[in-house]
This record gives structure tokens, sequence and C-alpha cells, in this order.
């Protein structure tokens, strides 16, 4: 029986953003989340249980943290899939999963009906608003089916197949390393600029300043330029820095292939001595980046 429209498992930043752009472009849309606190979309059919997904739909996007529960959903699934032997269901994981442990899992769940892929997912919190960037893996069979609804959250432009399964998680861990770069950069800049006597320009304006017409023009300035209007908030801030895996993947890969990474190695580095020292304010100004693109929390400023 042909099932028509999309499943979403997983409605945190990322998949309430994504379910509401596909709802926006027509798409019938069914939800399942364990966590009854998290809002469902205007819009969204939310159903109880994955095997309730599994039977309203042929093409499921999950949009969960890299790790266990991806594999406990997909045993959900494959368990799903044995009581409807007949069909094709074809799942796409849009997280930040390590790109080798999405290969084994297109393995794993060939010979049980369903085709797995991967899509390298960008945009945070505006995505939702302006349409994602969305990098596709996976073989032509599988894109056939899943590429509409794909390029029906993403922003005009912005959707690719970049190779087989796996490719696309590939591409966005690169995407991440180099953006733990720009963050670096950025922050340790105005850092600097913060501590002459010289300049009587405030940081904010030098910020806007250099979206016009300068070479680092960026969004990352654009949203730095905010974060730059509020020095309560910064002070307010800790200058900790959290990370979600993708950078340390990144310098893994890149050491097997023997390739240098010393700016994209130097920025792991202070992340992961903000989390020891508390950091200062070159690092708070990262976390504050991080919460304004992606949402990510921030710890405030430890009293002494």
């Amino acid at each position: 029986m042909s099932k028509a429209g999309v499943g979403i498992v997983g409605l945190g930043r990322m998949g309430g953003g994504i379910a509401q752009r596909l709802v926006q472009a027509g798409k019938s849309v069914y939800a399942y989340d364990p966590s009854r606190h998290v809002q469902t979309p205007v819009g969204v059919v939310r159903v109880d249980s994955l095997a309730d997904l599994y039977d309203q739909v042929q093409c499921i996007l999950l949009l969960l943290p890299a790790g266990e529960v991806v594999d406990e959903v997909l045993v959900g699934l494959a368990f799903a899939a044995l009581k409807s032997p007949e069909r094709t269901c074809f799942v796409v994981d849009c997280g930040n999963s390590l790109y080798t442990d999405t290969i084994a899992r297109h393995e794993a769940l060939r010979e049980r009906g369903i085709i797995f892929s991967d899509a390298g997912v960008s945009g945070g919190v505006q995505g939702a608003l302006d349409g994602y960037c969305v990098m596709a893996g996976g073989s032509a069979e599988s894109l056939a089916v899943v590429a509409p609804y794909l390029q029906a959250f993403a922003m005009p432009g912005g959707y690719a197949h970049v190779g087989g399964v796996g490719a696309g998680h590939y591409v966005k861990m690169v995407h991440n390393a180099i953006e733990y770069g720009l963050l670096q950069a950025y922050a340790e800049g105005f850092h600097m600029l913060r501590t002459s006597a010289r300049v009587t320009a405030s940081s904010a304006d030098i910020a806007g300043l250099w979206q016009h017409g300068s070479v680092i023009r960026s969004h990352l300035l654009h949203l730095l330029q905010g974060v730059l209007t509020d020095e309560q908030r910064i002070a307010q801030t800790s200058g900790v820095i959290h990370e979600n895996g993708t950078g340390r993947w990144a310098l893994a890969t890149a050491e097997k292939h023997n390739i240098k990474m010393p700016v994209i190695a130097e920025s792991l580095a202070v992340r992961s001595r903000s989390r020891e020292t508390g950091g200062d304010y070159a690092t708070k100004l990262v976390a504050l980046l991080r919460n304004a693109f992606g949402g990510h929390p921030v710890e405030k400023e430890r009293q002494s």
C-alpha cells in the first residue's frame, strides 16, 4: 500500500523547525517524540509510537542526538517493519551522526525492508524561517523518494546530493569543523579589539562596519554584532564552551589521512580548556554565538 506524507522522529529545535517548513510546503507530516513536553508544530499529526509512525508514511526523518538513541529508534522501526514485509520504508538520519555509524546502520537495515540514508542539515534556529542547507547522502533509489521532502525544507539552492551513504554526514562533519575555526577567529579578534585604548568605536559598531564591503563579512559576523551589543549579558555569561563531537570526529578522520588541521585542532583545545578554567572573554563570545545560531545553552558566570 502506498503511503503519503513524511514522518519525523524528534521535535526538538531542528525537528520542530523542519516539521514546520514541511507543513508550510503542503506536506502531510506525522511526528513521534517520547517527550510529552515537546510542543507539536501546528499542522503536524502527533502519533503515540514508532509503530504508528511507520504505518502512516513511507519516508521517516530522524532528528535525534548522535549515539545510542538513534540505534534505539532504528530497532523500533525494524520491529515495525517485520509486520509489513511487503513494503519498503525510507529512513533518513538528519542529525549529526558519525558517518561511519551511518554506513554500518545502512548495511544492517538493508535486509529488513528499510533503506537508510543520511542528510547533514545546517541552518540553526533561523532555518525554520529561511530554510536549511541540506547535504544528502544515499543511493539513487533512496533519493528518488526522499529528495522531495529534503528539498521542501531546504532554502532555495540549499539542497545537494553530495555522494553515497554517509557522504551527507561526512560533509556536515567538515562543515562543523570549519565552524569551530571561524567562531574562534572572530572571538579572538574581538577580544583583541577590546584591549586597545586607541580604538574608541564600540566592538558592535566595528562588527557592523565590517558587514559593508569587508572581505570577512558573514552571517556569523552579523550574529556577533548582536551579541556584542549586550555587554551585560556577556559579563553574566560563563566562558565555558560545550561541543557536540563533530569537530573531534573531523580531527580523527584527518589524522587517518595525514591531513593537518591546526586551526580546528586549536579551537577544540580552547573549548576543552574553557571547561577546566571557565574561559575568558573570547570563549564567552563563542558560547553566545553558538546560542545565537543554534540555540545551544549557555552557562551563567560562576560567582567567586
